[in-house]
């Protein structure tokens, strides 16, 4: 099936799923945006070069580990506390979304496209 079909077929069996999901990229845009200005891209690089393997490697390490701080967060929300929040300024939602960010980030670092 052509990548057009599929999309059509999802798009007609579920409309309300397709319409959200494309909701909360736009959401996830927007935020990424609100904090790219606010930290600027060194945050993500760390001082290196990610013109080189190496320096991407380092930046890629780093989002791994902020990722792993999210699921642990998510751990202590979801399974500990039962949906209740551990962190008073943070949910479980915020951190799906940081999640799903920290993803795109990775593959944007990875094709070297990151700044």
């Amino acid at each position: 099936m052509k990548e057009r079909d599929v999309l059509n077929y999802i798009e007609k069996k579920y409309p309300e799923m397709s319409k959200r999901f494309k909701e909360i990229l736009d959401e996830e845009y927007r935020l990424f945006c609100r904090k790219q200005h606010d930290y600027g891209s060194d945050n993500i690089t760390l001082g290196e070069d990610l013109s080189t393997e190496e320096g991407r490697m380092v930046s890629l390490t780093a989002l791994v580990v902020r990722m792993n701080d999210k699921i642990n967060r998510l751990k202590t929300i979801i399974i500990k506390n039962k949906g209740r929040n551990a962190v008073s300024n943070e949910t479980y939602m915020d951190a799906f979304r940081d999640l799903s960010i920290y993803g795109i980030i990775a593959q944007l670092v990875a094709e070297n496209k990151w700044g």
